[in-house]
């Protein structure tokens, strides 16, 4: 590769990064807040509203039952109609309902809610990954989705301290905290989807923040990324289902989805379970420290997998992680061993995402992503509606080793799947291509 290319190169890489990641970050964070906030919530409401845990266990999964059943439909749309424009519907929507269940009085009230906010929601996640398919190469996709992915433990670090703030600090009209925090955390979501019509670009054609020669190389590589990709997976849509590969993928992300999500939803109240004399604002702040720590263990595992052009391995691994951290905190009942375990665990599972996601698209090519990138996530995100269940029947320990042996079988599924990656010698190969190309 000449310098001239080279350069050209690493400017537009620059350049969309800059643009895209951060801004679709920011989105990610907002719409991780919304889904999971349910598990402050509980620390007032549940009491408020007469909630069993068998009940808020179904709560907090009833919102993927929604998200399920509208992703797959809601990811064709958006490959129709264009990103920005679907993106903005859903922020918008979503930011409403969250805010609504402000005004929930019964069960069944938070039961319709929870589930339409999973309808509203529905294709944001493998919308943006989708997105990502649009302006990023092979090669750049890891850290990309890692980087936005970064979201999840992002959103627990702010959402712990700011919800339980505001739980404890914000009681406007005679309304309780816990209420006053639905409509302050929905809002930023309506702002954004508005932000989003002006902000996200749909195509590097459309890029006014590209040059021309940006755009030309840009939309090259992606073509030709696609073409080859075509000669190697030579799959319809309609014989993509018949691929045992999709639905591997399919129940590999569905236990890390479950395992999140559970966690997620429940880390708030296993944390006053441990240590009953822990203020709100204590459970808050001691939420954090595995989004602290997950973090930059997530980026360092997606920045690794690319440079070595290796995913599977590390998708393993990360299991493995997991497996051992939620073994451990079913062996402790100290809250800090707890926190340090769950920690543990938070490495694996969140070092999976931004990994997985890149390792997923490899499987599909530009006619067969929309569907099928919709497909692995919705079925996947049935594991969020499992997660939660699992500790809401059974005790906290029996919970934990339940979900650390399902993550060793997700290791084990992994064991019968192949690397996607083309070798290193093919990447060569077609950079040579792009740069003959240039020199024509």
């Amino acid at each position: 590769m000449n310098n001239a290319t080279e350069t050209l190169e690493k400017r537009v890489i620059r350049k969309t990064m800059r643009r895209i990641l951060p801004f679709a970050l920011l989105l990610y964070i907002i719409a991780y807040l919304d889904r999971v906030n349910l598990g402050y919530a509980a620390l007032q409401m549940n009491a408020d509203l007469a909630l069993t845990a068998e009940v808020f266990g179904l709560l907090s999964g009833i919102f993927f039952i929604g998200y399920f059943l509208f992703e797959v439909p809601s990811n064709m749309i958006m490959h129709k109609v264009g990103a920005k424009i679907w993106i903005a519907r859903i922020m918008v929507t979503w930011g409403i309902i969250s805010s609504l269940t402000a005004w929930a009085q019964t069960p069944m009230h938070l039961y319709i809610l929870r589930f339409l906010l999973g309808v509203a929601e529905a294709g944001f996640f493998p919308g943006i990954i989708l997105y990502l398919t649009y302006w990023f190469r092979v090669q750049e996709r890891g850290r990309a989705a890692a980087f936005i992915i970064i979201a999840m433990p992002i959103g627990g670090m702010i959402g712990g301290p700011l919800s339980t703030w505001i739980m404890t600090n914000v009681e406007w009209l005679g309304w309780t905290g816990w209420r006053w925090m639905f409509v302050l955390e929905g809002l930023p979501a309506v702002l954004l989807g508005i932000v989003t019509l002006f902000y996200l670009t749909d195509r590097p054609s459309k890029a006014k923040w590209l040059t021309d020669e940006e755009k030309n190389w840009l939309e090259t590589e992606l073509t030709k990324e696609q073409q080859q990709k075509k000669q190697t997976t030579k799959t319809s849509k309609k014989e993509m289902f018949k691929d045992s590969n999709i639905w591997k993928l399919s129940f590999i992300y569905f236990l890390n989805f479950g395992a999140v999500y559970g966690l997620a939803f429940w880390l708030p109240s296993i944390i006053k379970s441990v240590s009953e004399t822990l203020s709100l604002t204590s459970i808050g702040w001691l939420s954090t420290i595995p989004s602290i720590i997950a973090i930059p263990s997530m980026i360092l595992w997606a920045w690794h997998s690319d440079k070595t052009n290796e995913r599977r391995g590390h998708l393993m691994i990360s299991f493995v992680i997991a497996a051992i951290g939620f073994i451990g905190c079913g062996f402790t009942s100290s809250a800090y061993m707890t926190i340090a375990c769950i920690a543990f665990a938070a490495i694996g599972l969140y070092s999976f995402s931004g990994v997985f996601m890149s390792y997923v698209t490899t499987f599909f090519t530009d006619s067969t992503a929309p569907v099928g990138i919709a497909t692995v996530n919705s079925l996947a995100s049935l594991g969020g509606f499992f997660g939660p269940m699992v500790f809401g029947y059974f005790t906290f320990s029996t919970g934990m080793f339940f979900v650390g042996a399902l993550l060793f079988t997700a290791f084990l599924v992994l064991l019968t799947m192949k690397n996607r990656e083309p070798e290193q010698s093919a990447v060569e190969a077609s950079q040579q291509q792009t740069v003959s190309a240039f020199k024509k």
